[in-house]
């Protein structure tokens, strides 16, 4: 029988990937599971076991003889879309349907991220792409510019009322002037079928866009009713947490029951509840730090707690693609600030020669403090922050340290500490250790991490606390449980009675081994004590498996795409164990070229597209986000895609030894554990 994974598109055999026109409703998710049992045993009966999800799109091989191994593909879905044909196994952990998160039961598919000790952090040099690339780069953005301006002159007098509102009028001024929205009219709207497309469900594995058209060139987008279903390749849901069924989801469900379903939208000014205090204190063990601070907001965590660190007299030194809410928390705190080349270690020593020479402009006095902020992560580079080299130049010149780790918390380092983690370096040495729930722990807010003495300062001179709304209780579940699953949790010995306890209610509970507390505080185990008593995790959560799986799935997926692309010859930016992989497009013409032909493949792949004022103007590029929810044929059906589109827009400028894509896929495990690419 030919493999499942082979894609024939005159297959009678329908994809789970594909439009409906109308919406039924589906058994429940139990039953689902249930046929998902039974369809397994017989199918491991008569064929053997597969050990990973099936490909996206099935084959039409399968014969008569062996219908009763394929799941019920009726048109009585929940959402109108199909499930795959052929089931996971029963020795596979499954509590999500098969488009939440793919199952793989292949352990060498697994990796573990982190830097090797001792070495020094290599220094990734940016590819250029050939003189012709740039030049028509320019070209077209010289073209589509002068094309604006020509339209604008004749449209503002031949058709006056379509520009109204950018010109004055009635003794008023106009809110948004043509100058200040040329690029939005005029560039940008050409793309915008590429940008803030609608979605529904959860942005998990796969996720379900609601179609729309335009009959006027993107100025109106109409929706036409119809979904489709996509394997997603654009979240930030890097541990895939980020699900709708689940340990995380129940006990999501368990707080909305316990704080009433009016906790989950209000506005909390009763103050602090006992999940703000446990989720705290959980946050803090975490990271290896003594205290944390959470926020409701991860924009609002950097924007509101910079000012009550720094202020006039205080200078702020920030790496030039530091977030937009670093920028904004800066310009709030009154402090100078200057600003040094992107992860460029020289160019910051250099700087603080400079400012620590010369002292403050006029008066030349001592600065009062110096803070130096970074990125553990850069969510458009893809790259790493050289915190070894930052750290020795913190004990040479005696800063304050600032690490957001928004994208790297929870998705690098051996145990998902993030940036500390993955150097092995205590996190002690960095003052502040900022970072969000948004990603990959599949919450809301943020948090701030340091000493305790910091962190009470903080709760009182920090806006955030004094004016944010308090963090609703089903989302301080979703991190505390989530978070659980990833740390594992010690179950104190000598406090058999302890209603924690309860985390325990499985069948399978007594199988579980209950160890003492770690001894040492990073990274150790969560005790049973700090999490509410009335959560309940399965066994494979408790004792860590289930995160430790993730996060190694996470690690392969990542090393995996960003080898391959690059073997395949596209120039691809950031570090190779990085989830957010930048690969260049330039030409802004391609950047919705690129993002339609993904879309509109026999599996639809949805991905984002950057540009300018989010990049330089000529480095156009589309950020691939993986997950621990894709499986090792999702990564293979991606770079399926960008070998046949990348073949067609001229995309594979880069330099270096070329593999063939069958190669790739057939050596994914030698490509992922080689020590450096040949």
């Amino acid at each position: 029988m030919p493999s499942p994974i082979a894609f024939n598109p005159s297959s009678p055999s329908r994809s789970m990937f594909r439009k409906k026109k109308s919406i039924n409703a589906m058994s429940t998710a139990a039953s689902y599971l249930s046929a998902v049992s039974e369809a397994d045993a017989r199918a491991r009966i008569q064929n053997g076991s597969p050990t990973s999800t099936p490909a996206l799109s099935l084959s039409s091989s399968i014969t008569a003889s062996s219908e009763d191994t394929i799941l019920d593909e009726s048109e009585d879905n929940e959402d109108g879309l199909t499930y795959p044909s052929v089931p996971p196994t029963s020795e596979q952990v499954f509590t999500t349907v098969h488009t939440e998160f793919g199952h793989c039961g292949n352990e060498a598919f697994r990796f573990t991220s982190g830097h090797p000790l001792g070495e020094p952090v290599k220094v990734i040099h940016e590819q250029d792409p050939p003189y012709y690339i740039l030049l028509t780069t320019y070209i077209s953005y010289i073209l589509v510019i002068v094309l604006g301006h020509i339209r604008d002159f004749f449209g503002k007098r031949l058709k006056p009322n379509a520009y109204k509102h950018l010109m004055f009028q009635d003794g008023y001024a106009a809110l948004n002037s043509d100058f200040d929205s040329f690029y939005t009219r005029r560039l940008k709207l050409r793309i915008d079928d590429c940008f803030s497309h609608p979605v529904t469900g959860v942005p998990g594995r796969t996720i379900v866009l609601l179609d729309r058209a335009s009959p006027d060139y993107n100025v109106t987008m109409i929706p036409t009713g119809t979904k489709t279903r996509a394997l997603n390749i654009s979240s930030y849901n890097y541990l895939g947490f980020a699900q709708g069924k689940g340990a995380c989801s129940d006990a999501v469900e368990e707080s909305v029951n316990r704080y009433g379903v009016a906790s989950c939208g209000v506005r909390l000014e009763a103050g602090t509840l006992d999940l703000h205090v446990q989720a705290e204190a959980l946050v803090a063990r975490f990271l290896g730090v003594e205290d944390s601070l959470i926020s409701s907001m991860g924009f609002a965590t950097n924007s509101t707690i910079i000012p009550a660190l720094v202020n006039k007299g205080c200078l702020v030194i920030s790496d030039e693609f530091n977030h937009a809410s670093i920028r904004f928390g800066v310009r709030l705190s009154g402090a100078s600030v200057r600003m040094f080349k992107h992860n460029n270690m020289k160019s910051l020593e250099n700087l603080l020669r400079e400012v620590i020479s010369q002292g403050q402009p006029k008066t030349h006095r001592p600065w009062k403090k110096i803070l130096v902020i970074v990125e553990g992560l850069y969510s458009m580079e893809g790259t790493f922050v050289n915190l070894p080299k930052v750290l020795e130049l913190k004990k040479k010149y005696k800063f304050y340290l600032w690490v957001d780790e928004a994208h790297s918390i929870g998705a690098i380092g051996p145990h998902g500490r993030g940036v500390c983690d993955y150097f092995g370096i205590d996190p002690h040495s960095v003052d502040i250790l900022m970072g969000t729930f948004t990603k990959s722990f599949g919450a809301a807010g943020g948090y701030i991490c340091g000493r305790k003495d910091i962190i009470d300062r903080l709760r009182i001179s920090a806006h955030t606390g004094s004016y944010a709304e308090s963090m609703a209780p089903p989302v301080l579940t979703q991190v505390i449980a989530s978070m659980a699953s990833i740390m594992g949790v010690t179950i104190i010995q000598d406090k058999p009675a302890s209603s924690s306890l309860s985390l325990l209610r499985s069948s399978d509970a007594s199988d579980l081994t209950i160890t003492e507390p770690p001894s040492t505080t990073y990274p150790g185990n969560a005790p049973s004590t700090a999490l509410p008593s009335w959560i309940s995790l399965p066994p494979t959560l408790v004792d860590g498996s289930e995160g430790q799986m993730r996060l190694r799935r996470l690690a392969f997926n990542a090393r995996y795409l960003n080898r391959a692309l690059r073997k395949l010859g596209f120039i691809i930016y950031g570090h190779e164990d990085s989830p957010v992989i930048p690969l260049l497009l330039f030409h802004p013409g391609k950047m919705a070229v690129f993002s339609r032909m993904m879309r509109t493949r026999a599996i639809p792949i949805v991905v984002v597209v950057v540009a300018y004022p989010a990049t330089p103007l000529v480095t156009s590029r589309v950020r691939f986000c993986l997950s621990a929810s894709h499986t090792k044929e999702d990564v293979d059906t991606l770079l399926r895609a960008c070998d046949e589109i990348g073949d067609l827009l001229d995309l594979k400028q880069g330099q270096g030894e070329r593999w063939p894509l069958k190669d790739i896929i057939d050596r994914a495990v030698e490509l992922v554990n080689m020590k450096e690419m040949p």
